[in-house]
């Protein structure tokens, strides 16, 4: 299976960058991209820059990558209660392709993690209802609320409780995938 993860952050010490790369070694038969946003900054997405550029290289070279992907595994970073603008900024852009479904129609794991006891619950919420809305299939959702108490790097996640919560959950992602793929 070809796995697509990324983190909706260009900070470079992203705590949704290092959830990614710990729940990615819950796929070890799998092959797994991590994209990093700073490699897809574009201009601010607008009607005008949209008639200037056309579709950005980028942005259609984003939208390649999902489409060759069989599964999208996102951790949000959640910026007053919603989503930072360089994932916004990447989403307008490819969501403008000519005859494209935002997120290709890919099923997905959608995950978020913040220092605060939310941990990122509202812009997964949000991004949720809107990837549905665009022919998304969100397999499961995962919120890690209390980042510096409940994970440690080296480590992963280090709460029980969350720890069993997610293995529970990339098994259940791993069973949809093998009926979706029919192998």
């Amino acid at each position: 299976m070809k796995i697509l993860a990324f983190a909706g952050s260009i900070s470079s010490d992203s705590v949704n960058k290092k959830l990614i790369e710990h729940v990615v070694t819950y796929f070890p038969e799998d092959q797994v991209e991590i994209l990093d946003l700073n490699e897809y900054e574009m201009p601010l997405f607008s009607s005008d820059a949209e008639r200037e550029i056309g579709t950005h290289p980028l942005a259609q070279k984003f939208a390649d990558k999902i489409d060759a992907s069989d599964l999208l595994i996102i951790s949000l970073a959640e910026y007053n209660s919603s989503y930072t603008a360089a994932f916004k900024n990447i989403w307008d852009w490819f969501s403008r392709i000519k005859g494209r479904k935002h997120f290709g129609e890919k099923p997905m794991m959608v995950m978020a993690t913040a220092p605060g006891p939310g941990g990122g619950r509202n812009v997964v919420e949000m991004f949720v209802t809107r990837a549905l809305l665009t022919g998304s299939e969100v397999l499961e959702t995962f919120i890690l609320p209390k980042y510096n108490e409940t994970f440690k790097e080296g480590e992963g996640i280090i709460d029980n409780e969350k720890k069993f919560e997610i293995e529970e959950k990339v098994n259940l992602v791993r069973h949809s995938m093998k009926n979706i793929l029919g192998n």
